[in-house]
């Protein structure tokens, strides 16, 4: 397990917005059928729907809905979800509006209109035909992870048969296609290929042996070749540089590629090259993500001609890669070119210091960030000194910054402190697993301490924060109109601090993470600061009068 799984596991889970409930989506459900039944200006014209014909209708428009929201979410996990509850509002109300105007009979077309339609009526219309044609989605991923044999892709791929289907996106991850299905979808694939925008392929060889996975994937990729793609995902397919090189007629016929997700692939030094190789062009690209590989210094040289060659990259993900100092530096030096970069994510790396200092070069000419995700990558303070002077200078509308785990000591705290005061529209902060301790804790309370009404998370666990410290981060966050959730777990609290931290929680209890892991006796002698807890009172005093800094040490 890396790093930054082990991180999420011990820290609380924030309140989210994605998914809804089973119970939730049975009674919108329930509400659409209502509304299909009931009368209004739409049934008075088109006709009202028998029940029976309205709720199967609202448990298709539901389904639709929902599998096209959780798609969305998954390509930001980081988020709390509302985008994707926005999402599944608006797809709900789009496609309930459209089965209202065919009215009852579930006929696909309504036929000529009457007389007392007008033209305007007709155009529009014939607008939402289009436009719910162009962003129709056919998607097999749900339920449990199974294989899919010959027959029962026959019948689970029927409507992909069907003369004058507008499917442009397809969905196969999650179900294992043997020799036989992939046989099935061949020639259905060859017949798409000339409408399709998105494919996802993740997850769709699992349990199959090397040598039928990799003529499942030839096929695949030879039915698929010459498609103009917007986005393909090919996640979760342990590839390899075999498995690379079997997708090599679909990848090497892609030249308008807008998203490549190649995430727990098992891309080696030899396999990223081979990426490198057989993608003609990445000139469009705005996302790429390539999560978990085993990729190293020798495959991260691979990676950066890509992000190169990427001018218009937008969304970044090269996280736990096993990426060291020369390819963290090569990596970064790739990153100055991709000037629209809004996301950057390259946590649990060993990129160290010197990688680190080449880093912020590259930070300096991203003024789009909004996000960016650089924990345990051993920055140290040097490293992360010279990072978040950069941003503070760029990207004025950074709203996540996550430097946990990069051992970082108290004597960085003024001049991050001086970068964060400037981020106003800092939504998350994440300074846990370093050495802050109470001047650290301090620092960053008071640069938060003015403005910032968009925080919604903090967390500065394991950083051997004291009373003084906790109180004071305390004291700030339950100001803040929409804060959800501090977490100062895995400090060394002393008990009278964790009961004046519960005190000032205590009309919003779910605001304050878990403290199960507080030890106020210090652990093992690892807080070498030899302050002791009679003096707290003595400390905070001293602290309080620190204003935040903004010049580099």
């Amino acid at each position: 397990m890396d790093a930054t799984a082990e991180n999420s596991q011990r820290r609380p889970l924030s309140i989210k917005l994605w998914p809804p409930s089973q119970n939730t989506r049975q009674m919108l459900v329930e509400r659409m059928t209502n509304n299909l039944t009931s009368k209004s200006i739409f049934t008075q014209r088109y006709g009202v729907l028998t029940r029976e014909e309205a709720e199967e209708n609202a448990k298709k428009i539901e389904d639709v809905a929902f599998t096209t929201s959780n798609q969305h979410y998954e390509k930001e996990p980081d988020g709390d979800g509302s985008s994707a509850v926005q999402l599944y509002a608006r797809e709900c109300s789009k496609r309930l509006l459209e089965v209202l105007k065919k009215g009852p009979g579930h006929k696909e077309e309504r036929g000529v209109l009457t007389s007392e339609e007008t033209k305007d009526d007709q155009q529009e219309l014939a607008s939402e035909k289009v436009n719910a044609a162009h962003e129709t989605l056919f998607d097999i991923s749900k339920g449990q992870r199974a294989f899919l044999e010959a027959e029962e892709a026959e019948e689970i791929l029927r409507p992909l048969k069907e003369p004058g289907n507008s499917f442009t996106k397809i969905c196969f991850s999650n179900r294992s296609f043997g020799l036989k299905a992939a046989r099935v979808v061949e020639p259905i694939l060859v017949s798409l290929k000339g409408q399709l925008k998105e494919v996802d392929l993740a997850d769709f060889i699992a349990g199959r042996p090397e040598e039928e996975a990799l003529e499942v994937m030839n096929i695949f990729a030879s039915a698929l070749e010459g498609s103009i793609l917007r986005s393909l995902n090919l996640s979760n397919n342990a590839l390899g540089e075999k498995g690379v090189r079997a997708f090599g007629a679909l990848l090497k016929s892609q030249s308008s590629l807008e998203e490549l997700y190649l995430m727990n692939d098992g891309i080696s030094e030899e396999a990223a090259r081979a990426v490198c190789e057989l993608i003609p062009s990445t000139e469009k690209l705005k996302i790429l993500h390539f999560h978990n590989n085993m990729t190293g210094d020798e495959g991260a040289l691979a990676i950066s001609e890509v992000v190169k060659h990427s001018p218009l990259l937008e969304d970044f993900r090269c996280s736990s890669t096993r990426i060291g100092s020369e390819g963290g530096i090569a990596l970064s030096e790739a990153l100055e070119s991709c000037t629209r970069l809004k996301k950057l994510d390259l946590r649990d790396n060993m990129f160290g210091v010197e990688a680190g200092i080449v880093l912020s070069k590259a930070l300096s000419r991203h003024a789009d960030l909004t996000e960016v995700y650089l924990s345990y990558l051993n920055l140290e303070d040097e490293g992360t000194i010279a990072i978040v002077n950069a941003l503070k200078e760029s990207a004025p509308l950074l709203k996540v910054l996550e430097l946990a785990g990069n051992d970082i000591t108290a004597e960085a705290a003024l001049v991050i402190s001086a970068c964060i005061a400037v981020k106003q529209h800092l939504v998350k902060l994440n300074l846990s697993e370093n050495e802050l301790k109470d001047e650290g804790a301090v620092h960053i309370s008071k640069a938060l301490e003015e403005g910032h009404d968009q925080l919604k998370e903090l967390d500065m666990s394991a950083n051997f924060i004291r009373r003084a410290g906790a109180r004071l981060l305390a004291q700030m966050v339950i100001k803040k109109p929409g804060f959800s959730l501090l977490n100062i777990n895995s400090n060394i609290i002393s008990d009278e601090g964790i009961d004046e931290v519960t005190e000032l929680f205590k009309k919003s209890p779910d605001l304050l993470g878990a403290l199960d892991e507080n030890d106020p006796e210090g652990g093992d002698g690892d807080d070498k600061s030899g302050e002791g807890e009679g003096d707290e009172d003595e400390l905070e005093s001293k602290l309080k009068n620190l204003e935040v800094g903004g010049e580099d040490d």
